[in-house]
């Protein structure tokens, strides 16, 4: 069952249009995450369904209950949704404990020590009530604020570029326990980022924005292998989109020579195509008939990423172990290690 609907939503000041007819959903329980480069309206959209901005058009639902639409806005203290701020938000005059606590005041105090504990116990820092925000790092802040926004057991919690501020490696471990405690609790999640590891890291569905509009809601998996834009085949992962044609019996002929897939539909024999490329879809195998020279390389820790240069001109990616290292300038070659492909129209990745 749908627990978060949007369905055409637009917002909007005057005539600049931020959200641009926007519809998705999230199950109950389920984690998303909307990704897309900065001002392509994802927070927007974020603080839409909290209720900090009215919808121009179109309507968002939590379970079965309207909460906006042009003629209706139900105000964000009554829709039972949490909220995980990029900055953390937290009261520096207040104790952990009383930071946690500030959202269920007004249960009786037992409880209230329960649930604390029972959420420092889960974010890891059991013991931490007395000390105030100043004593704690970056990491152990995120999960205060993340405690905070879960202690009133919201139906849905909203998380605004959570990790942001946070260094690479820690934004990937606290991301994977987040996914971990949010699981625990039985809480449906919405993230903001740009950042698609984190995305990767903890949601179920995962939607990318560009200006405004969604142009893919799906698995993170869809995402990456099964693009249906070219730009979320851009944001997504690395490669490169390589002219083909196809052939007469369905295949692709290309600079990497004649690709086969069970993805070439019917009706398109002799029509031009872009066929996306991923660096794990060519391997560097110095037996391979089909030559390329390196002209780049980008050293990761556990592989290298190389650029190569095929006969015609063009360029694709590959990656190899960092124990099998190659020079630039060095010659190899190249087998291919696709199964499936990716295609789309010709020149409509250049509009």
């Amino acid at each position: 069952m749908s627990l978060l609907k949007l369905s055409g939503v637009e917002v909007g000041y005057g005539r600049n249009t931020i959200v641009d007819n926007v519809t998705f959903a999230l199950n109950e329980g389920e984690i998303g995450c909307l990704l897309g480069p900065s001002g392509c309206g994802k927070t927007t959209l974020l603080r839409a369904i909290a209720g900090f901005e009215p919808v121009s058009a179109g309507r968002i639902e939590l379970g079965d209950q309207l909460v906006s639409s042009p003629a209706q806005q139900l105000p964000p203290e009554k829709r039972g949704v949490g909220m995980v701020f990029q900055d953390f938000a937290l009261f520096p005059h207040l104790t952990v404990f009383e930071n946690v606590a500030f959202g269920i005041r007004n249960q009786p105090s037992d409880e209230q020590r329960k649930r604390v504990n029972q959420l420092l116990a889960h974010v890891g820092l059991a013991g931490y009530g007395p000390r105030y925000p100043h004593q704690l790092s970056g990491g152990q802040q995120q999960r205060i604020a993340l405690a905070r926004a879960l202690a009133p057991k919201p139906r849905l919690l909203l998380l605004d570029e959570p990790f942001s501020s946070l260094d690479a490696e820690l934004r990937e471990s606290l991301a994977t326990e987040v996914r971990n405690l949010l699981k625990e609790e039985g809480i449906t999640a919405l993230l903001v980022t740009h950042d698609q590891q984190e995305a990767f890291a903890l949601a179920d569905r995962a939607g990318v924005m560009y200006h405004g509009r969604l142009l893919q809601w799906d698995t993170p998996y869809g995402l990456y292998h099964e693009p249906k834009h070219h730009l979320v085949a851009d944001f997504i992962g690395v490669g490169v989109l390589m002219h083909g044609q196809i052939t007469d019996d369905l295949k692709v002929q290309t600079a990497l020579g004649l690709l086969v897939g069970d993805d070439v539909p019917r009706g398109t024999e002799g029509e031009a195509v872009d066929v996306l490329i991923r660096p794990d879809d060519i391997v560097i195998d110095d037996s391979a008939e089909r030559r390329a020279r390196i002209i780049a390389r980008g050293f990761r820790g556990s592989h290298f990423l190389y650029t190569a240069e095929l006969g015609d001109g063009s360029h694709v990616l590959c990656m190899a172990s960092s124990h099998h290292e190659y020079a630039v300038g060095q010659d190899v070659g190249l087998r291919l290690n696709l199964d499936h492909l990716v295609l789309f129209p010709a020149g409509y990745c250049d509009t």
